[in-house]
């Protein structure tokens, strides 16, 4: 499972003209699913971001989570970061997890942050979205998470 994530001042998805998911200061996280991810990769993914200790402290050091801060999450999928370029220059998006196992683990880690965080904004699955941010820092981290074994 592979995750984008970035600190954001605010971000807002929006779809068909509508804002579908919005929140202010927090993380923005692009998320795919690949072939042979499960929900225990998710449950990794999920841990590692809200323990994931990028915001600043009292003395202005990255050490303090969005759970410290109390910071909203905003999930959107994203597919395209399974891409392989390895081919030329049309990727490949051959390794990302089939539209019905993408949405169903997009679906169980949304689900799953909800019960762990109170603030989680989504965007719409397979949807044509425009995501707008405010990156601040810019702080932006990879997570990829592998399946086991």
């Amino acid at each position: 499972m592979i995750g984008l994530v970035q600190r954001v001042r605010e971000a807002r998805v929006v779809v068909e003209g509508r804002t579908v998911g919005e929140i202010g200061p927090g993380l923005l996280l692009l998320l795919c699913a690949e072939r042979g991810d499960g929900e225990g990769q998710a449950d990794r993914l999920l841990a590692k971001l809200l323990k994931l200790r990028i915001f600043a402290d009292e003395q202005g050091k990255m050490n303090r989570s969005v759970q410290d801060t109390a910071g909203g999450l905003l999930v959107v999928s994203q597919f395209t970061l399974a891409a392989d370029t390895a081919g030329g220059n049309r990727p490949s998006f051959g390794n990302a997890a089939a539209p019905p196992e993408g949405r169903r683990l997009y679906d169980y880690f949304v689900a799953a942050a909800r019960a762990q965080h109170p603030v989680v904004h989504t965007g719409e699955f397979g949807a044509d979205m425009q995501v707008h941010l405010v990156n601040d820092g810019p702080v932006t981290i990879p997570l990829r998470i592998v399946p086991a074994g």
